[in-house]
């Protein structure tokens, strides 16, 4: 999924946090994915997954798998559980988090 950065609409509220998109210094490249919030309960982070389908041919069949990454979860943008999100690839911040939200979606 072929997403621009420019495009994507600024959050109204502020926030300090210095690895935000849009309020600090990180910048974003790479994948893009929608996913869904499955928690949120660690402060500046969140756990999102997506699931996607696979063909086997042998069978002619379809199977669904999932994908399960940590996000950080900037304050400037209000997450809840189970929320459907934008989330992009950036420079890893933490041992398990190299994805940042950078827009929450309407349903």
């Amino acid at each position: 999924m072929a997403i621009n950065w420019q495009e994507i609409p600024k959050p109204t509220k502020e926030c300090n946090d210095i690895k935000c998109p849009f309020h600090g210094e990180l910048k974003v490249r790479g994948q893009a994915f929608t996913a869904r919030v499955k928690s949120s309960k660690v402060p500046k982070s969140a756990i999102v997954v997506w699931e996607r389908r696979r063909l086997i041919r042998k069978f002619e069949r379809y199977e669904t798998r999932k994908s399960k990454v940590a996000a950080h979860k900037p304050e400037c943008l209000d997450i809840k559980e189970g929320d459907k999100v934008l989330i992009m690839e950036c420079r890893p911040l933490s041992k398990t988090k190299k994805f940042t939200i950078v827009q929450k979606l309407e349903e």
